[in-house]
């Protein structure tokens, strides 16, 4: 039988226990920075996340990966938000976040440039559909996309 990857170990732990809580697991990661290693377990809820909320999901993964042992090296365990300008990743966040300002990064150029802003219309038939300016909107295949991310735009209308 093949080994489970480590983070599909601990979402499998960590989704039950999120939705008893209200919270949305958005994500986990486990990565080397530097020479350490880190399990991020990233959290949401509409209201935002709270450090109630993190402490909640931090003691039961530490109780449930004491018991299940699935990672041989050291590591840091962190639960957390997607902060303000969190990466977009599940069709419900191009739902949820349609008409905010976003941050959209390609692999390849698109009409000369790799980097675009506007205003998101959302996600339909794997395409992502941004308005870049009052007259001009783009749709890009959702696989030519390396992040697309919410941008906090400071004092600026969120429609164009």
């Amino acid at each position: 039988m093949k080994k489970r990857r480590v983070v599909d170990v601990v979402r499998d732990l960590a989704e039950p226990h999120c939705k008893e809580l209200g919270l949305d697991l958005v994500d986990v990661e486990f990565v080397k920075e530097g020479p350490f290693r880190y399990l991020r377990v990233i959290i949401d809820k509409e209201e935002g996340v709270s450090l109630d909320d993190c402490s909640a999901v931090s003691k039961l993964l530490n109780v449930k990966l004491d018991q299940i042992d699935p990672i041989e090296e050291n590591y840091f365990l962190e639960v957390t938000s997607p902060g303000v300008e969190r990466e977009l990743k599940k069709p419900e966040d191009f739902k949820r976040f349609a008409g905010k300002t976003v941050q959209l990064k390609l692999f390849t150029p698109f009409d000369g440039q790799k980097l675009f802003k506007g205003i998101l219309i959302g996600l339909e038939n794997e395409l992502i559909s941004i308005a870049v300016s009052e007259n001009t909107k783009i749709e890009v295949p959702k696989e030519k996309v390396s992040s697309i991310r919410l941008v906090v735009d400071f004092g600026s209308e969120e429609e164009i």
